[in-house]
């Protein structure tokens, strides 16, 4: 007797939105097409999209599936070097700096694995013993030097570029980027050789 007409005539259909308005985008400067949602349906919509799961199964299933998704998305920002989707350890500009002034260079540790394994089969040799020794101590000799060297040209080409910046840390991921081999290193490289870092 007392209710308004209008939640008499308005159907239970009008407040539930159609799965295609719910999955379709649309450029913003675009026309709609269609005539704006009333408040209710626009509150439905909403409510539904983050509605909480009803069980234990259904809450770890939209766990994993988020997990999958992120994990996904971290993996392809290792390739390209999308910086919003990378590990924490690699974001920001100086880490970035760091890479490329790494992936743009030379360097002795890049080849640890295949000196260690030719000094491995020189040492099984009879009488050959000393000699690999001698050339193993020289190859950690020109790591270390390798690495010192780096440590002074990368502190000096921060404190050109990024002087208000913390270079925490930067020092010891560019050395561990060095012991990888160029085309295993994660991220990617993103500069060639002889390029300048960006």
């Amino acid at each position: 007797m007392f209710r308004s007409r209008s939640k008499e005539n308005q159907s239970p259909r009008a407040a539930e939105p159609t799965a295609e308005e719910a999955s379709r985008t649309r450029d913003p400067q675009a026309p709609k097409g269609r005539p704006t949602p009333k408040r209710s349906e626009a509150e439905a919509l909403r409510k539904a999209s983050a509605r909480p799961p009803t069980d234990r199964r259904e809450a770890a299933r939209r766990a994993r599936e988020a997990r999958r998704k992120a994990l996904e998305k971290q993996r392809e920002a290792l390739v390209t070097g999308r910086e919003e989707f990378l590990p924490y350890r690699d974001r920001g500009p100086v880490r970035r700096f760091a890479r490329d002034f790494v992936d743009t260079r030379w360097h002795v540790a890049e080849y640890f694995l295949i000196y260690a394994i030719i000094i491995l089969v020189l040492s099984m040799v009879p009488g050959q013993q000393p000699f690999a020794l001698l050339l193993w101590m020289g190859i950690i000799l020109a790591m270390i030097v390798d690495w010192i060297a780096l440590r002074f040209r990368l502190k000096r080409a921060l404190n050109e570029r990024f002087p208000n910046e913390s270079h925490k840390g930067a020092y010891p991921y560019a050395l561990m980027r060095t012991l990888q081999v160029r085309r295993l290193r994660l991220p990617k490289p993103q500069v060639k050789r002889g390029e300048a870092p960006r």
